[in-house]
């Protein structure tokens, strides 16, 4: 056993770990060892640090609510940072959505919203999506079809979850489908599910991605999401937009829902709502709250002065520095880029995304090809770019940075991929 594998010996093997870097700190798009060696984070925490890392207004938050309250359980005492919260939420989402419960992580969110779902309708199921990830618990695990990794061995899982469909163009077109004709056939297989599996009387709610995380970086293209919200409102279907991976600006707009020109039923928020401080929430409207019985649902942390105060800065940190604009800008140039190189590696199948969150596909010969995948972001990570991998065969690299990257930092970023992939086919 190596010092450094000594050292982390009392953590868990559960967790997998893409490098054993120790940062002593963060800064913007930056992290940086104890020798100062600097590395370029666009992993984001996996889409937790968008305003990046120890913005300072996030962190002068933190330090004067901690000075102040640290623990004020809700349901004894409301900390005046959890109100703030609320209020400031309200305010960046649309009008229909204006009441919200807090909790810890993007899976109780999920967990909380299927809970308020099937209180709410009185009925049981819930329809969720090819290539979804919704969390790690029970109940999220039987919700998310990303990869086997995450169910394999825990079964049973919890009941009343049926899958459709998800418009997966890219993969469609080893058909001969169009965007257009992938969409037409995912709508009628939806529609084929509530004829054969989950009655529309029976169907609490579907929960969506906008933009697929763990199954690929995947964006759900306008017209499938304005036909489930048309279904929907037909069966009296609650739509409710899993925003864990997607919200608080990532797609260049405030919510990835909002590109698709549509308002959901209940919205699920995490990880980049506190800038790294454990907070997530469910948002719907106050009629819909307030068919949850009182006390059928809640938690000691969720909506804690900390995190709260933490969010409230990262909220007001993202609207007056325009970060969703930011991103969408920079996700732009991001985008470019990648089909540039696209055009002179082959390797590179498909490139998409929304915002700053874009996948780069990579196959052999139209296939997956996963071990290409992670050759390409080990040479990233020698050339300290911190990138992970996605999608149902790993062979995704998505790009996650921070919302405050700039051009240069996009375009450097860029030049270290494009060395991978060039050491990677003269190694191949």
């Amino acid at each position: 056993m190596s010092t450094n594998d000594a050292a982390l010996s009392h953590l868990s093997p559960v967790w997998s770990h893409l490098t054993r870097l120790q940062p002593e700190r963060g800064e913007g798009i930056y992290l940086y060892d104890a020798d100062g060696t600097r590395y370029t984070d666009f992993t984001s925490g996996i889409g937790v640090t968008n305003t990046g890392h120890c913005h300072p207004r996030v962190v002068a938050a933190i330090q004067a609510q901690a000075a102040r309250l640290i623990h004020g359980q809700i349901n004894i005492v409301i900390p005046p940072a959890t109100v703030r919260l609320a209020d400031t939420l309200n305010t960046v989402t649309p009008a229909a959505i204006n009441s919200f419960f807090f909790s810890n992580s993007g899976a109780e969110a999920v967990e909380g919203a299927v809970k308020l779902a099937r209180a709410a309708t009185r009925r049981s199921n819930i329809i969720t999506f090819q290539g979804g990830f919704h969390g790690r618990t029970a109940q999220t695990m039987a919700m998310t079809n990303a990869k086997t990794v995450y169910r394999a061995g825990y079964q049973p899982l919890p009941a009343g979850v049926f899958a459709a469909p998800f418009p997966y163009t890219y993969a469609y077109s080893a058909y001969g489908w169009d965007e257009k004709t992938t969409v037409e056939f995912c709508l009628r297989e939806f529609d084929l599910l509530l004829k054969s599996r989950s009655a529309p009387d029976e169907t609490a709610a579907l929960v969506i991605e906008p933009v697929l995380g763990e199954g690929g970086y995947i964006p759900a293209p306008a017209g499938f999401l304005q036909g489930l919200r048309e279904r929907c409102d037909h069966y009296g279907i609650l739509f409710a937009a899993d925003e864990v991976q997607t919200g608080c600006g990532r797609t260049g707009a405030w919510w990835g829902f909002e590109q698709a020109g549509i308002v959901p039923d209940i919205l699920v928020m995490a990880k980049g709502l506190g800038s790294g401080m454990p907070i997530s929430a469910v948002g719907a409207s106050q009629d819909l709250m307030a068919r949850w019985p009182t006390g059928s649902h809640g938690g000691t942390y969720g909506g804690g002065a900390l995190a709260a105060a933490a969010a409230v800065a990262t909220l007001e940190t993202i609207r007056d520095e325009d970060l969703p604009g930011n991103a969408a800008r920079m996700g732009q140039l991001l985008l470019d880029g990648l089909v540039e190189l696209q055009g002179r590696y082959p390797v590179i199948g498909d490139v998409r995304g929304r915002g700053l969150m874009v996948g780069v596909e990579v196959t052999l010969g139209g296939q997956p090809a996963k071990d290409l995948t992670r050759a390409v972001q080990l040479a990233c990570l020698e050339r300290r770019l911190l990138l992970l991998t996605c999608g149902s065969y790993e062979n995704v690299i998505r790009w996650i940075p921070p919302l405050v990257v700039n051009e240069a930092q996009i375009g450097e970023a860029l030049a270290i991929f494009e060395d991978a992939l060039r050491a990677v086919s003269l190694d191949s």
